[in-house]
């Protein structure tokens, strides 16, 4: 089964939806940006900088991070997260397809009081990308082999209860897993549906 390339097809079912959304301390937001150039859709991935207080440090995400009191509200924060991580002015160069389930933080192994609101969004050219400080590199990867299974890993992490493996994406020696992953598998599963 193949991806639909067609982006009013994740639109429609994302907008068909009533998304799941979850009460905590903090908020978060994400971007999961599509794109579609040279003959198939790609998703955005972004490595996050080493950062010693940060729980994820150096992992492959979507743009995105922690609200601002003056973010007015979820979709606000993962636009200022966009703009200020990869300089992607989502207003202006993307379109909103909609919105996941909110899905509760985890670090290490354990909960953290920290909603995740992910917004899926679409750009129809290969938009430039800059990168600040807060993000080493970024990876346009296909979407098709994702779906597929293709980049299928375990990857082993060491958790408090000792070391465990979980599933993962290789792409090109970029491990992408644990929250990006689970976002990711969500949006997949809509499509397979």
């Amino acid at each position: 089964m193949s991806v639909p390339l067609n982006f009013n097809d994740f639109q429609c079912r994302l907008e068909s939806r009533v998304p799941v959304l979850l009460s905590a301390r903090q908020r978060a937001s994400v971007a999961i940006i599509l794109g579609r150039w040279d003959g198939g859709t790609r998703v955005l991935f972004i490595r996050r900088a080493e950062h010693p207080n940060d729980p994820w440090s150096g992992h492959m995400a979507f743009p995105g991070g922690r609200k601002d009191p003056t973010d007015p509200d979820d979709l606000a924060t993962a636009k200022r997260e966009t703009f200020e991580e990869v300089g992607l002015d989502l207003d202006r160069q993307a379109i909103l397809l909609g919105r996941l389930d909110d899905i509760t933080a985890t670090a290490r192994g354990r909960i953290v009081d920290m909603v995740i609101a992910p917004f899926v969004f679409s750009v129809e050219t290969a938009t430039p990308i800059v990168p600040t400080a807060e993000v080493v590199s970024t990876v346009w990867a296909p979407i098709q082999p994702l779906f597929n299974g293709d980049f299928q890993v375990t990857h082993w992490v060491d958790l408090p209860e000792g070391r465990t493996g979980l599933p993962a994406w290789d792409i090109d020696g970029n491990i992408v897993w644990g929250l990006t992953f689970r976002m990711l598998t969500t949006l997949l599963s809509l499509v397979r549906q």
